[in-house]
Parts: structure tokens; C-alpha cells; sequence
């Protein structure tokens, strides 16, 4: 059976793909899981419209991540915190916080979830986050983390 694949499958293909399957596969797993669609040349007309738009959609996310992006370059992010003995924090600065501050600092709206840290940071000092903004868009935003009077 001519399937045309929907969303991306390992080892079998990614959207918009035609592939010639097993009839048993298709009807009992990629059909009934929308995963595909039949080939038929109406479905092959509405996929690659689809796709166009998802493709317009992608372009745009893009620009609007770059705009951003180029907003967060030359930025240095302060936060103050309450620290101990030998320069380590009560508590930890996380992406929440790192947002929030540039959100009063700098009026720059971000989701918490493009921050990456691989862990919070326990301790005073200046760090470099990466900001992953859109799969081709990631900056360096320079985080300074200072002690509270």
C-alpha cells in the first residue's frame, strides 16, 4: 500500500514522504495512529499545502527569534542574592530567575524553558548561559550574580 507519512517515523521516513508499505502496517498502525494518509493525489495536494505553511510559519518563529537574539547580545543580566561563607548562595539562581530579571531590567519577554542551564547556579560570580531562543538561534547571555547588602 502507497502511504504518504504525516509526522516523522525512525527508520521509515519524515512528512511528506511516499513510501509503499505492508498493507497490514498501514492499515493496523499508521492509519488508525495518524501517522499517514493514503496517496491519493488530493492528500499529496493538501500535504504539500501543509507543508508550505508550516514552512512560512518556521520562517517567521525564526526572524522573530534573530530580532530577540539581537536584543540579548550585548546584554548582562545582575541579580542580587544572599550568600554565606566562601561565596555560595541560600538557594540557587534558576532560569525563572534569569527571566525575570531581564523581564524588569531590560522589558525582554522569554519562556523560562530557553534559558539551559545544565545546573542552577549556587554560588557568586559572573557565568555564561546559553540561550537557545529557536533550533538555529542561540545567543550567550552574560549573567553576573552578586551579593546582597
Amino acid at each position: 500500500m502507497e502511504v504518504i507519512l504525516k509526522k516523522s517515523i525512525d527508520g521509515l521516513g519524515s512528512p511528506g514522504d511516499v513510501l509503499k508499505v505492508a498493507d497490514g502496517y498501514a492499515r493496523n498502525y499508521l492509519l488508525p495512529m495518524q501517522l499517514a494518509v493514503h496517496a491519493t493525489e488530493r492528500n499529496r495536494r493538501f500535504l504539500e499545502h501543509q507543508i508550505r505553511v508550516i514552512d512560512q510559519q518556521e520562517s517567521k518563529d525564526r526572524e522573530h527569534a534573530r530580532e530577540i537574539a539581537a536584543q540579548i547580545v550585548d546584554v548582562t543580566c545582575h541579580l542580587t542574592r544572599r550568600a554565606g561563607e566562601n561565596d555560595r548562595l541560600f538557594g540557587s539562581v534558576t532560569p525563572a530567575d534569569i527571566v525575570e530579571s531581564l523581564r524588569t531590567s531590560e522589558n525582554i519577554e522569554l519562556d523560562r524553558r530557553v534559558i539551559e542551564l545544565t545546573e542552577p547556579i549556587r554560588e557568586l560570580g559572573a557565568f555564561t548561559v546559553s540561550v537557545k531562543l529557536h533550533a538555529d538561534v542561540i545567543v550567550e547571555l552574560r549573567v553576573v550574580v552578586e551579593r546582597e547588602e
